[in-house]
């Protein structure tokens, strides 16, 4: 198969030539459709996580495909079944997959990290009973490769975790694909979303996507005093999908009273270990969660809206690609300079 990959951290993606992948028995082998490039790919990419992946690697986790090989143990799916998978795979027998919490799994797989996979014709997948999910018919390829782990990720961040509600008032700090998924879900909520960034794009993309309010905090400074001004108090919900230590406090600062922040940028580098505002965290009684990805089984809501229009995450789609064109793409996020999500659907 043909697959793009790299040799070392942060060396030249190339495009190559190697072996077909094989089912393991509790696994299956899927032809990759379409697969998003995710900034998770650049931070793989650049080594930010280098325990957990093995060199040489293909990257790539935000895939939609078809199974073409089963293991001998798999027993809910068939050759021809069109399905996707969460970026994070939990083993369905460890305590939190026994809880429901597969997400965060003590023995997680995720394909374009521990193993190869979905820049590439082919991609292999261990867990399949617990982690397939199953893709409506009447859903396409691209909602479905565009709601890969920013979305998912996004949706649960504010679903789940922070409950969001109608009528509340959000902010959504950084409008790259995790933050416009982000707007994109909290409008179909009925919040009122304020969307942060420093791209005018960006936020003039977010505004297209349901933004009531957009700031750009290359121009206003300091964020948390300008929401406060416009909210009279503060927003009810704050998502840092951008993923550095001013963001994470802004965002923070940005809440009302018993308000909800939520972290779904990662932070890297110099920013992993960020002072965070604690003594507003204990005087206005604030929550902060986190958020990685979501279980295969808490994909229906998610599905359930996509299959009847309240969300449509191909909207979010800027550009479609090649294979070979992926190397160029995953560099080009070095400066930042990427919109929306590109997708990869030619190989």
């Amino acid at each position: 198969m043909r697959a793009a990959l790299y040799e070392r951290f942060g060396a030249p993606l190339t495009v190559e030539t190697v072996p077909d992948p094989t089912p393991s028995a509790d696994g299956v082998v899927v032809r990759v459709r379409v697969n998003g490039i995710c900034r998770s790919d650049w931070h793989g990419w650049q080594g930010h996580d280098p325990d957990i992946t093995r060199l040489p690697h293909v990257p790539g986790h935000e895939l939609v495909g078809e199974v073409v090989a089963t293991g001998s143990d798999v027993r809910r799916w068939r050759i021809g079944d069109r399905v996707t998978v969460p970026f994070s795979m939990g083993c369905g027998t460890c305590d939190m997959c026994r809880q429901g919490d597969h997400q965060v799994c003590d023995d997680y797989y995720q394909p374009g990290f521990t193993g190869w996979g979905a820049f590439a014709e082919y991609v292999a997948l261990p867990y399949a009973d617990v982690n397939l999910v199953r893709v409506p018919p009447e859903i396409s390829d691209l909602d479905i490769a565009s709601c890969g782990c920013r979305f998912s990720t996004a949706f649960r961040g504010l679903i789940a975790q922070a409950k969001l509600r109608p009528g509340e008032r959000v902010a959504i700090f950084g409008c790259g694909g995790v933050g416009l998924s982000a707007i994109m879900i909290a409008v179909a909520a009925g919040a009122e979303v304020i969307a942060v960034d420093i791209r005018p794009e960006a936020l003039k993309m977010a505004e297209q996507l349901g933004a009531a309010h957009t700031i750009n905090a290359a121009e206003f400074d300091p964020v948390p005093a300008g929401i406060e001004q416009l909210t009279r108090g503060g927003v009810d919900v704050s998502m840092d999908a951008l993923g550095s230590a001013r963001t994470c406090r802004d965002s923070i600062l940005s809440l009302r009273k018993r308000g909800r922040h939520v972290q779904v940028g990662l932070l890297k580098g110099a920013d992993t270990d960020p002072a965070l505002p604690m003594g507003a965290v204990i005087s206005n009684e604030l929550e902060l969660y986190g958020s990685h990805g979501m279980a295969a089984h808490a994909f229906d809501d998610l599905l359930m809206l996509i299959r009847g229009g309240a969300l449509r995450p191909s909207q979010l789609v800027t550009e479609h690609i090649s294979l070979d064109e992926a190397p160029d793409v995953l560099a080009r996020m070095t400066q930042f300079n990427t919109r929306g999500v590109i997708v990869i659907d030619r190989f």
